[in-house]
């Protein structure tokens, strides 16, 4: 340990020496009008690698010094960017929900001109049973509204059910999906009626059952449209329920049955328009 550390001291001792020797032969070669040729020789071999391997030294920190300046700076606009990519990000997720608003309303405002012929009050949607599906729900207004049982709802340019019970300011509704529905239809393109009847398990298909159609003459094809009879007592005539998508002949071979693809999507319903007329008969 001991010779290590005058090796060291001899060390530092010899390149102080060397450093005011070449001070002082520089000095002396500026200063006299004596040739050291010769020894600028020298030095030039002994400086210019010192003065060579300093300026890389002083390139090497400058590089560092303006790189992590340039780190700071790039960071900072990258937060800068980033805050603005969220603003943006914000301001189009508002647009969006601005939109979806916009059209549900258009679709309830070309709906109330559809059925121009009966007098509606909107309501939102506020509640629904566990599942997939819109079979009952609750809505956000009542009889103090003038909302009574049995008045029809409508949404997305079809019949989606019926008042079953009221609140002073709630009421549930009953869908046609719902198992416990039968409503009276009439197919338009023959004006023969038949049964629309609510099954859930089919709706995962996306369609309804009608049973009890009369077409002898084979007349009825798919697509055709379905609507609310006037035989029934507590649907309004004329209300669209849906489009046939499939139709097969019952095995009494009188009657036929199939499937109807609804007119309201009955997975997202947020409005409905509660029709405030009202059929004044028994139960159909």
């Amino acid at each position: 340990m001991k010779k290590k550390n005058q090796y060291k001291m001899k060390t530092k001792h010899l390149i102080t020496m060397m450093t005011i020797l070449c001070l002082g032969l520089i000095v002396l070669s500026l200063s006299t009008s004596f040739s050291f040729a010769p020894v600028r020789n020298v030095l030039g071999y002994v400086i210019v690698p010192f003065q060579n391997g300093i300026n890389e030294v002083g390139n090497w920190m400058t590089d560092q010094k303006n790189g992590f300046q340039s780190m700071k700076k790039l960071s900072a606009e990258n937060e800068k960017l980033q805050k603005q990519v969220d603003e943006l990000q914000a301001k189009n997720t508002t647009l969006s929900q601005d939109q979806e608003e916009l059209d549900r309303l258009r679709t309830l405002y070309n709906l109330d001109t559809d059925y121009s012929e009966f007098e509606k009050v909107a309501a939102q949607v506020i509640g629904k049973d566990t599942g997939n599906w819109y079979s009952t729900f609750l809505i956000n207004r009542g009889s103090s509204d003038g909302i009574a049982v049995d008045m029809n709802v409508i949404a997305d340019g079809g019949l989606v059910g019926i008042v079953t019970e009221t609140g002073a300011h709630w009421a549930t509704v009953r869908s046609i999906i719902d198992d416990s529905s039968n409503v009276s239809a009439t197919v338009t393109s023959i004006s023969q009626n038949c049964m629309v009847t609510g099954d859930l398990q089919m709706m995962d298909d996306g369609k309804i059952r009608f049973i009890q159609l009369t077409d002898k003459e084979d007349q009825v094809q798919e697509g055709d449209k379905i609507v609310t009879s006037s035989v029934s007592n507590k649907f309004l005539k004329g209300i669209l329920i849906g489009y046939i998508s499939t139709l097969t002949m019952d095995s009494n071979n009188l009657t036929k049955s199939g499937t109807i693809t609804p007119a309201v999507d009955f997975e997202h319903i947020e409005e409905v328009l509660v029709i405030l007329n009202k059929k004044q008969t028994a139960e159909s």
